[in-house]
């Protein structure tokens, strides 16, 4: 086994692994009574822990990993949205092009991984059901099954091409420091906002929508999110600090944005979470739906700036 870690990613994971153990003493005392807090922290660890393990390891196993988080969250789309009889193959088409949409990553083809799903893809699935026979309600299955695998596996691929970029634009830290920044900011970001929203939140956002969204938590965010994009930039990244401020800036409504549209998905649904698998966070869906928007803008700033 060959473990290859950069320095100051291993300090960093410690140093959040650190922040993890604050949160384990603050919420025991609720575990008791199952309290939310606990179950989101315990939930923490499972999620930290197998990124830490895949992130020493080759780049091909947090490639794999994330691999499997977009086939999760693809699926707990399909079992959200009302599907035809029909769309059954042509599931197994959307499916298929997750394996290969990682596969393009793994060999670092940007050409490939950025039109496969966006073009290829948007071909193939209407070509499949025309096949099928089936008109009615097409328009809606094909801009439905498409949406779903550009949030769900195009948009969360981009967090693992970081993996792919040459070590050279990132000297401090290669791939994994740029991946383990874009996880921080973005998680941090949800918490930060869920903390001031919880302390200070009087005034909804968007009520329509996520009703437990306020002006306060959103401001709290990006505040919070611009500063620790600011102060880990120098460890992890390339950026300048005026740079990493104007990311965690732009992270932080990014984030926001991601959270309230996959939000407006399940109330679309007159659902609460995407699933049940992560205790406290809902499905895998609820948890990656910040990154979804935060992983693409990320990836094509960073690879504009330095690639």
């Amino acid at each position: 086994m060959i473990i290859d870690i950069a320095d100051n990613v291993a300090i960093a994971l410690a140093a959040i692994m650190t922040l993890l153990f604050v949160a384990t003493a603050i919420a025991w005392p609720q575990r008791k009574k199952k309290h939310e807090l606990w179950l989101r922290t315990r939930t923490w660890w499972v999620i930290i822990l197998l990124l830490a393990v895949s992130i020493v390891l080759p780049s091909w196993v947090p490639i794999a990993l994330f691999g499997l988080i977009s086939f999760l969250a693809f699926k707990e789309f399909v079992t959200l949205i009302p599907t035809r009889r029909a769309d059954h193959r042509v599931l197994l088409w959307a499916y298929l092009s997750i394996p290969l949409q990682y596969y393009w990553v793994s060999i670092g083809w940007y050409g490939m991984f950025i039109i496969f799903i966006p073009v290829y893809i948007f071909l193939a699935l209407p070509l499949r059901m025309v096949l099928a026979g089936e008109t009615q309600g097409f328009i809606k299955a094909a801009g439905t099954v498409h949406w779903g695998l550009m949030i769900a596996v195009f948009s969360l691929s981009h967090a693992a091409f970081l993996l792919a970029l040459p070590a050279s634009g990132n000297p401090v830290a290669g791939g994994d420091g740029l991946l383990l920044y874009l996880l921080l900011l973005t998680e941090i970001n949800d918490v930060g906002q869920y903390c001031s929203g919880k302390l200070l939140g009087k005034h909804k956002v968007v009520p329509k929508v996520s009703p437990n969204k306020t002006v306060e938590g959103l401001v709290g965010g990006v505040i919070i999110t611009t500063l620790v994009a600011m102060l880990a930039a120098p460890y992890l990244t390339p950026l300048s600090w005026y740079e990493a401020g104007a990311i965690g800036f732009v992270l932080a409504l990014a984030g926001f944005a991601g959270d309230v549209t996959i939000s407006a998905v399940k109330r679309d649904l007159k659902l609460k979470d995407s699933g049940s698998l992560l205790p406290g966070h809902g499905g895998v869906l609820d948890r990656v739906d910040s990154l979804t928007f935060t992983a693409p803008l990320f990836f094509h700033i960073v690879y504009f700036l330095y690639y």
